[in-house]
């Protein structure tokens, strides 16, 4: 089996809901505050084991799904996915590269085809009532978050690793470099225009 299907197996049976219920969670931090405002804490020789106790209980006020991803998030984030894209993405860039035909065609699909797609089935969806768009995001925000979409490494290589080698494979990375860099420029240029600026950054 592939690390990657791996991967998404693990994710899909991973707990999504939390093993502790708020009310049980708040009962026990009033008796751990009572414990700990006793007079005997002070002097108690299982202080630590407490602590370590009372930490786990309120990592289970979370899902699993949850905890791990705040876990994780700044390793796969900063660590992981640099590595995976500098490691799998070892092509020479030439100019002349990005005019090869799969290179040309990586980029559009990136570039043009995820916003469009994301962007023509969310209206799809809003128009026949399955989805509603979030409050105080209009579709200029969502376009330009379907253009960040255009961002492709782990799939993106991924997919092309398995479809292609040689000198094809090389020409679709130099198409998923440089529609990623052109994905995310546009992206962010449309969001700085399309979403309200903060009022604390007003000033």
């Amino acid at each position: 089996m592939h690390a990657t299907i791996a991967g998404v197996l693990l994710g899909l049976l991973t707990p999504a809901r939390p093993h502790l219920s708020r009310s049980a969670f708040a009962g026990l931090v009033a008796r751990a505050t009572e414990v700990m405002l006793g007079e005997g804490w002070a002097h108690a020789r299982n202080r630590s084991a407490s602590v370590r106790a009372f930490r786990r209980i309120t990592r289970e006020t979370v899902s699993p799904l949850e905890y791990l991803e705040s876990m994780l998030h700044p390793w796969v984030g900063f660590a992981i996915m640099p590595i995976f894209a500098l490691a799998n993405a070892g092509v020479p860039l030439r100019v002349a590269a990005f005019g090869d035909p799969i290179a040309v065609a990586v980029w559009a699909g990136l570039v043009f085809g995820k916003p469009i797609g994301i962007a023509l089935f969310s209206w799809i969806a809003v128009r026949v009532g399955l989805a509603r768009l979030p409050e105080g995001v209009g579709w200029p925000a969502l376009i330009g978050g379907g253009t960040l979409a255009g961002i492709g490494f782990t799939m993106a290589l991924f997919v092309a690793g398995l479809a292609l080698d040689g000198p094809a494979l090389e020409a679709a990375k130099v198409g998923i470099l440089g529609a990623s860099a052109v994905a995310a420029a546009l992206g962010m240029a449309v969001l700085v225009r399309a979403l309200p600026v903060p009022s604390g950054a007003a000033g």
